[in-house]
C-alpha cells in the first residue's frame, strides 16, 4: 500500500489530503474569503495560508488516523497559480518531507484535477473540460501527454464570473461563482452578449468588458435585474465551452466528457454539457464540490500516480512555478 500526502493553495483555498490506494483517507481545506465587491490579493491570501496550514495539517491526519510515520511521499502543487501562496504552501511541504524523511513530488495542478476526477468518477479516457478561477482548457490524453485541445486566449471563465460578481457586489461566502448560479435560475429575461469561439479557443475579456458596462446602465434604468445578467452571462460562457468541447469530441472521437476545476461543480453547466452528450449518445462525469474545488486529496492522488510510476522531485528542484503547462507534464502512468 502507498500513501500520500498532497498539500494544495495555488489560489484562496488551502487543503491538505491523504490518499491510500485510491481512497481518499481525509481531505480538510479552508477558504480565504474577501468582502463583497473584492477580490483576493496574493499576499493577504499566503497570510491566511501560513496561519491555516498546519491546523489542516494536524486535520488531515487525525482524520486518516494516520501518523508521520505511515505516509510514503510528501506532494505539492508546483503550478500554475498564484506566487505567494503557492510559496508558502511548496516551503511547508518540503519542510515536512525534511522533518519525515520522505520523498518530496511537486504535481502540477490541472493534473490534480484530472486524476481525481477520474478517480472519483471512473471515467475511461474522456474529453476533460477544466474550468476554474485561473484556467480553461479543453483536454484529451495522447501519447502520454494531456493535450490541450482549446483554451483560453485571456481571463478564464471563473476569473469572468468573480469579476462580475465583484461589479454587482455579491458575496463572496462561499464563493461568487456560486451565488452568481444562485441569482441565475431567478433569471428571466435573457441579455444578448458577446459570443467569442475562436476556433478551439475562447475569449471572455470582451464579454467582461460589455456586461460590467451594460450593468450599470440596464441596472439603474431598470431594463434588467441582476439575476437577469447573471442566467445572461452563465448562459453564454457556458454555450461556448459547450461548443469547443463538442469539437474536441468529435476531433477525438470520444464518448465521454469529464468536467473538472471549481467551476465545474456549477449545475447549470453540467445541464448544458449533460444535454450535448445526450445528443451525441454520448456520457457526462463530473464530480460535487468536495472534489471539483480545489483540495489536497487531488494532488495526494496524482501524487499516488506520478510516485508509483518513479517521480521523486528532488529538494533543489522543488521551487514553484506561476506558469506550468498542462502539456509539460510526461503522464507515465497511463498506457
Amino acid at each position: 500500500m502507498t500513501v500520500v500526502i498532497g498539500f494544495e493553495g495555488s489560489a484562496n483555498k488551502i487543503g491538505v489530503g491523504i490518499v491510500r490506494d485510491g481512497v481518499v483517507l481525509s481531505n480538510p481545506r479552508r477558504t480565504y474569503i474577501t468582502p463583497p465587491g473584492q477580490g483576493f490579493l496574493p499576499s493577504e491570501t499566503a497570510k491566511h495560508h501560513r496561519g491555516v496550514i498546519l491546523t489542516v495539517l494536524k486535520e488531515a491526519l487525525q482524520q486518516a488516523g494516520l501518523k508521520p510515520a505511515d505516509i510514503d511521499c510528501v506532494a505539492y502543487t508546483k503550478g500554475p497559480g498564484m506566487g505567494a501562496p503557492l510559496v508558502t504552501v511548496a516551503l511547508v511541504a518540503r519542510t515536512v518531507a525534511q522533518l519525515w524523511g520522505k520523498p518530496l513530488l511537486g504535481v502540477n495542478h490541472c493534473i490534480g484535477h484530472i486524476e481525481m476526477g477520474r478517480l472519483v468518477t471512473h471515467a475511461n479516457n474522456p474529453t476533460v473540460l477544466y474550468v476554474s478561477g485561473g484556467n480553461t482548457q479543453v483536454i484529451a490524453y495522447s501519447e502520454h501527454r494531456y493535450r490541450i485541445f482549446g483554451e483560453t486566449i485571456d481571463i478564464a471563465v471563473g476569473n469572468c464570473l468573480d469579476r462580475f460578481a465583484r461589479v454587482i457586489k455579491i458575496s463572496n461566502d462561499p464563493s461568487p461563482g456560486y451565488n452568481i448560479e444562485q441569482m441565475a435560475k431567478r433569471g428571466k429575461q435573457y441579455v444578448e452578449l458577446p459570443y467569442t469561439v475562436k476556433g478551439m479557443d475562447v475569449s471572455f475579456s470582451g464579454i467582461q468588458s460589455y456586461i460590467e458596462e451594460a450593468a450599470h446602465k440596464m441596472l439603474g434604468s431598470g431594463q434588467c435585474t441582476a439575476e437577469d445578467l447573471c442566467f445572461s452571462l452563465q448562459e453564454t460562457l457556458f454555450a461556448m465551452l459547450v461548443e469547443i468541447t463538442e469539437r474536441a469530441m468529435a476531433h477525438c472521437n470520444s464518448q465521454e466528457v469529464l468536467i473538472v476545476g471549481g467551476v465545474g461543480c456549477n449545475l447549470r453547466l453540467q445541464e448544458m454539457m449533460g444535454t450535448m452528450c445526450k445528443e451525441r449518445g454520448a456520457h457526462i462525469f463530473a464530480t460535487d464540490e468536495s472534489f471539483c474545488i480545489d483540495n489536497g486529496a487531488m494532488i495526494a492522488q496524482a501524487g499516488w500516480e506520478m510516485f508509483r510510476s518513479g517521480h521523486v522531485t528532488e529538494l533543489s528542484d522543488s521551487w514553484i512555478t506561476q506558469r506550468y503547462r498542462t502539456d509539460e507534464v510526461e503522464v507515465t502512468w497511463r498506457d
